[in-house]
């Protein structure tokens, strides 16, 4: 099974966000984690709304801690946070460089979360070619 990870320093909106599109559309054989280097206390609670108006909840999910197994498991790693983010991998990683929607109003958070739905559809249609 192909792993990958989302990373993003809080694991509190972007990284939670990408990990439920990926897991709700993933192709056979995929799945997706997301973790923090700095994890906050609770998901962003416009990340929870923002993906109730998509379908999808993720009231229940909690941001947890980057370990260096998540690291040594993933097939690719995925850098959704825009500041310098020091993961070492030795597989495929991307760098998204989202901005932080946190301090956004709705609005503005909502066009990030369009964003993040877009790169995570490119990235499943990636692997379907590659699979």
């Amino acid at each position: 099974m192909g792993l990958v990870l989302f990373i993003c320093v809080e694991n509190r909106f972007r990284s939670q966000i990408a990990e439920a599109y990926f897991n709700k559309y993933a192709p056979s054989g995929w799945r997706a984690i997301s973790a923090g280097l700095k994890p906050a206390i609770e998901v962003h609670p416009n990340a929870v709304k923002l993906m109730l108006e998509e379908g999808i909840d993720i009231s229940h999910k909690k941001p947890q801690i980057l370990t260096d197994e998540m690291r040594k498991t993933a097939d690719i790693v995925v850098l959704a946070c825009s500041g310098a983010c020091p993961i070492v991998h030795s597989g495929h990683v991307e760098k998204w460089g989202i901005p932080d929607p946190a301090e956004m109003p709705i609005e503005e958070a909502r066009r990030i979360r369009d964003e993040i739905k877009t790169r995570v559809l490119g990235l499943i249609e990636r692997l379907k070619l590659e699979g």
